[in-house]
């Protein structure tokens, strides 16, 4: 019997995730297969410079990643489907990239909410 009241604890919490669904977006967004979304597409999906070289004329290239921070799921899903010249394949399935374009949507609009509200405060002290 004494048994028994010693598993119960770990049956119960077992039961428990791990990591709460906000933070499994964000790691599939920082780390889906070895290489992060937001190495190119910035900590929001804003899109940041990967790269810049000059040409053979010394023109300097720059290397982008793409704003997705507002894309649809469609977008974001068509995108990841076809091969790149510069980003890698990833083969994430349907529902990695949902998990991926919600946290994007959850993190942008947190981040709007808070640049509202300062403008509200920068408009308040004026």
């Amino acid at each position: 019997m004494k048994k028994i009241y010693f598993l119960l604890p770990l049956l119960l919490v077992a039961g428990e995730d791990f990591i709460s669904d906000f933070e499994y977006r964000e790691m599939l967004y920082r780390n889906p297969r070895g290489v992060s979304c937001a190495a190119c597409h910035g900590e929001h999906g804003e899109g940041k410079d990967i790269v810049s070289y000059r040409d053979d004329d010394n023109q300097t290239i720059t290397i982008r990643g793409v704003d997705i921070g507002h894309k649809t799921l469609a977008e974001i899903e068509a995108v990841v489907a076809r091969n790149h010249p510069v980003m890698p394949k990833y083969y994430l399935t349907h529902e990695e990239i949902e998990a991926i374009y919600t946290y994007l949507q959850q993190v942008n609009s947190e981040k709007d909410e808070s640049m509202a509200e300062l403008e509200n405060e920068q408009n308040i002290t004026e």
